[in-house]
């Protein structure tokens, strides 16, 4: 079942709306996690999807370089969860190791891809990736991203829980990277224009900002944010696959290289085309308590990617 063709169905109404579109190969490497598999279950229903192929270290070692080999799009949601107590940083050591490992089979087998990293720290290992693919000559900054969709997921929900709203008309753009207080949310610039008091603009904020974490003590132990991360990374996957087919207007967020800010990375809207980023939106007009919030992330995500791309000066 592995990085064969595999043909979603589809009825023939649906078939002969989609028969123009380019199909993409996509692969999902890390398929048979908690996240992997209904990520792939989702992107196995769309049409927009004419081959998967799913890879995972459990099953199918063997078989990466296979399950590679000509896709445009790659998924990687691969590596290890979090668990309580832990951060997303403490997560660095085994998940590193990982992403670079994929990182390199995609420079060798399919360097035109785009890539799309869900495994986290995000900060991280987007610089982990951008620095293997330089390695390898192939190092193309508008193919990289890191999926921080989760994050706009959740602040869309906890706006309109709070205003009354249907969650699936609500925007809000989420910027700066995807752990803790490097997760900014831009309640200014939320589609419909909403408003809050200070205090409770400040505790949506750290809601929104310690999400994860909520949901990894929820757990107990059990896991982390899955589904919810399977229906994100399956959302910003969607989007990459329509801008690909020529649709118009689709922005996203997530986490890429940029010169935006001081940070080498950084997440902000990102216009999509063919060839993946077509135009940074960047941050827009700010409000003062989100100014103070960029300014108190920049020192952490610096950090973070220099972790990153200290990984891989010093792998042997």
């Amino acid at each position: 079942m592995f990085s064969r063709a595999v043909r979603p169905t589809v009825n023939l109404a649906r078939s002969l709306s989609t028969s123009t579109q380019n199909n993409a190969r996509v692969a999902v490497l890390g398929a048979s996690g908690g996240i992997g598999q209904p990520l792939s279950l989702l992107l196995k229903n769309s049409p927009l999807v004419s081959q998967l192929s799913l890879y995972d270290i459990a099953h199918t070692p063997d078989q990466l370089d296979a399950a590679l080999q000509g896709c445009e799009v790659v998924v990687i949601p691969a590596g290890v969860p979090r668990k309580p107590g832990m951060t997303r940083d403490d997560l660095f050591n085994t998940n590193a190791t990982i992403v670079a490992t994929l990182a390199d089979a995609c420079a060798r087998n399919c360097p035109e891809a785009l890539i799309c990293i869900i495994a986290n720290p995000v900060n991280s290992t987007i610089p982990i990736t951008s620095e293997v693919m330089k390695k390898h000559g192939v190092y193309n900054p508008n193919k990289v991203f890191g999926v921080t969709t989760l994050d706009i997921v959740r602040a869309n929900t906890f706006v309109a829980e709070l205003k009354g709203l249907d969650p699936a008309r609500v925007n809000v753009p989420v910027i700066g990277g995807h752990a803790g207080k490097t997760i900014i949310p831009l309640i200014s610039q939320c589609t419909p224009k909403v408003e809050f008091p200070a205090d409770q603009l400040s505790a949506l904020t750290g809601r929104i900002q310690e999400a994860g974490t909520e949901v990894v003590k929820a757990k107990a132990g059990a896991g982390s944010a899955t589904l919810s991360m399977a229906y994100a990374g399956a959302r910003f996957t969607f989007s990459v696959l329509d801008a690909m087919n020529g649709k118009e207007g689709v922005v996203e967020c997530a986490f890429v290289r940029s010169e935006e800010t001081e940070c080498k990375y950084f997440s902000t809207p990102l216009l999509l085309g063919k060839n993946g980023i077509e135009k940074n939106l960047g941050l827009g007009k700010l409000s003062a308590f989100e100014e103070k919030l960029v300014a108190d992330a920049i020192g952490e995500l610096k950090g973070s990617i220099k972790k990153g791309e200290d990984f891989v000066a010093n792998m042997k």
